[in-house]
C-alpha cells in the first residue's frame, strides 16, 4: 500500500483541487463577462438538465444545505437568471425556472468550463482519467457508509 504523507491528507481534506478549479472557473467566467459564481452556476446546472424543480430537489443534487440554497437562489433571481412559481400540485412549495437570461447563459457558461476541464486534464490518458474516477467514487462511497 502506498503511504500518503500528512501533508497530502491536508491537501485532499482541505479541497485544494476543488479550490483552485472554483478559483479558475470564476477567473475565466469574469474574463468572458459572465457575473455568476461558481456556487451559482451548480444551481443553473441543476436548472439546464431539469427546469422547474423545488428547491430540496437542488439541495440533493448540489449536496448543500436549505439556507445556502435559499441564499444562490435568492442572488440568481435578483440578476434575474431564475424565478420562483407557485407548484401548482402543492402551494406549499416553489418551482425553481430558469429565466430566458438563465437558458441563454447555458452554451457560454458549458464552453468555457470544458474548456477549462480540457486544460486540467492535458496528459492524463483516458485510462488513467477512468481509474482516477473510480478511485474517488470509490471514496465517495466509502464516506457515506461511514
Amino acid at each position: 500500500m502506498i503511504k500518503v504523507t500528512e501533508r497530502e491528507i491536508f491537501d485532499i481534506l482541505s479541497g485544494k483541487i476543488s479550490g483552485s478549479i472554483n478559483r479558475t472557473v470564476l477567473k475565466a467566467f469574469s474574463r468572458e463577462g459572465i457575473d455568476i459564481t461558481t456556487e451559482q452556476w451548480t444551481v443553473l446546472s441543476c436548472l439546464w438538465d431539469k427546469d422547474k424543480i423545488i428547491q430540496q430537489v437542488i439541495c440533493d443534487l448540489t449536496q448543500k444545505d436549505k439556507p445556502s440554497v435559499t441564499r444562490l437562489i435568492d442572488n440568481l433571481e435578483k440578476k434575474n437568471l431564475v424565478k420562483r412559481i407557485s407548484d401548482p400540485t402543492d402551494r406549499r412549495n416553489n418551482l425553481i425556472h430558469l429565466s430566458v437570461q438563465g437558458t441563454a447563459l447555458k452554451q457560454k457558461t458549458t464552453r468555457v468550463v470544458h474548456g477549462i476541464v480540457n486544460h486540467a486534464l492535458e496528459g492524463i490518458s483516458d485510462d488513467e482519467l477512468i481509474r482516477a474516477k473510480n478511485v474517488l467514487l470509490r471514496i465517495m462511497h466509502n464516506l457515506e457508509i461511514y
